[in-house]
């Protein structure tokens, strides 16, 4: 089977995490374990090849993909150490909003410099790489840079994998540029395979479908990488903590009004680094209006929790790709994606990506028609 060629967009720890998991799964002979799917219509982990990679930090442009993945400020736990050679040479990307301006400050070794190269032509870096879907890790915020390489997979012809809080396949204008030009998205602000907003989105339905009445309920995160410290730019946090809230709000049979829910990244602890740590607290009210109060601490280590749920939405969109399905590919994003453009359970969503990917290609067109 032929490989499906991927492009990164931001060579953070995220894709550190990504590219990391492709090698680990490639090498992996007894039965793998940390996948929810270890075969999507064939295609495994160890097919996805990057073959593109962008990014703006002097530390990783003009580094080959092997080395920039491990170069500071990349924090994230190192479980694969030994990759293949990639023969990816990391490009200069377009800087636009892509950096907040107090990311200079993170910490006198680390902190952020920008490379003294001129941004390359997108989308023609795309098409002489051979690449089919680009994987979007821009920072939380970036919305024009974010844009400009959407545009870019619209003018090269790829699908795209939106893991940030830009909103496309749940916007109606992107989501309907992408239906035009024949490409399907995936889309938007990635969900972590076991983090706090799907922990949020299942004890809020659990709360729901055993007749307690949720009154009010926060959750709280905080960690030390440097999608934290993005945000600590609270200017930046808008369409994250809107992404994050209504994900949760959407599993209620009625919503909580704005001040009983608060939901958003909380504070930057530099030593936490790549780990995640969240604070759920759930108050509500049982059979004879008894109050229920739940409290929740989960520590994850952030970027492969998320790789692990990428690695079956790239999969997802070459799928999309192979049978024509154009725009918003709306069973994956509603399972894999806290913003997708149509909200559903996450065991309805189970059952719609298993639809997806179980139906031939003919029907598959027809479903995603249908629901056009």
């Amino acid at each position: 089977m032929k490989k499906i060629k991927v492009a990164i967009a931001g060579v953070g720890n995220c894709a550190s995490s990504l590219v990391q998991g492709i090698e680990f799964y490639r090498r992996r002979n007894e039965q793998p374990v940390g996948l929810m799917r270890e075969s999507i219509c064939g295609w495994r982990p160890g097919d996805i090849e990057i073959v593109a990679a962008f990014d703006v930090d002097a530390r990783k442009v003009g580094r080959s993909l092997e080395e920039a993945v491990f170069a500071a400020p990349n924090c994230t736990r190192v479980f694969q150490p030994t990759l293949a050679t990639s023969g990816v040479t990391v490009q200069m990307g377009p800087t636009l909003d892509g950096i907040a301006s107090h990311m200079s400050d993170y910490g006198e070794a680390d902190a952020f410099r920008p490379a003294d190269a001129s941004p390359v032509d997108v989308a023609r870096a795309l098409r002489d790489a051979g690449a089919e879907v680009l994987v979007c890790y821009l920072p939380v915020g970036s919305e024009s840079a974010v844009r400009h390489y959407a545009k870019a997979c619209l003018e090269a012809g790829l699908a795209m994998v939106n893991c940030v809080p830009v909103f496309l396949a749940s916007d109606r204008e992107w989501a309907a540029r992408f239906r035009s030009a024949g490409l399907p998205i995936v889309g938007d602000d990635i969900k972590s395979q076991v983090g706090a907003t799907i922990v949020h989105r299942a004890l809020a339905r659990l709360f729901a479908d055993r007749g307690v009445e949720l009154d009010r309920t926060y959750q709280l995160n905080t960690g030390g990488n440097t999608d934290f410290l993005n945000m600590l730019e609270r200017s930046r946090l808008q369409s994250k903590k809107h992404s994050k809230t209504e994900s949760v709000q959407s599993q209620l049979d009625e919503r909580l009004k704005s001040q009983d829910i608060h939901i958003g990244p909380s504070d930057y602890v530099p030593w936490q680094n790549d780990n995640k740590v969240a604070f759920i607290r759930m108050e509500g009210r049982g059979f004879g209006d008894a109050p229920l109060e739940l409290e929740l601490r989960l520590s994850v280590q952030d970027s492969p929790n998320s790789a692990g749920v990428v690695i079956d939405a790239l999969r997802c969109a070459k799928v999309g790709l192979e049978r024509g399905v154009a725009g918003p590919l709306e069973a994956p994003s509603a399972y894999y994606m806290k913003s997708p453009p149509c909200q559903m359970r996450d065991d309805e969503a189970r059952n719609a990506l298993g639809a997806f990917i179980g139906e031939p290609a003919a029907e598959c067109s027809d479903i995603a028609a249908e629901a056009d």
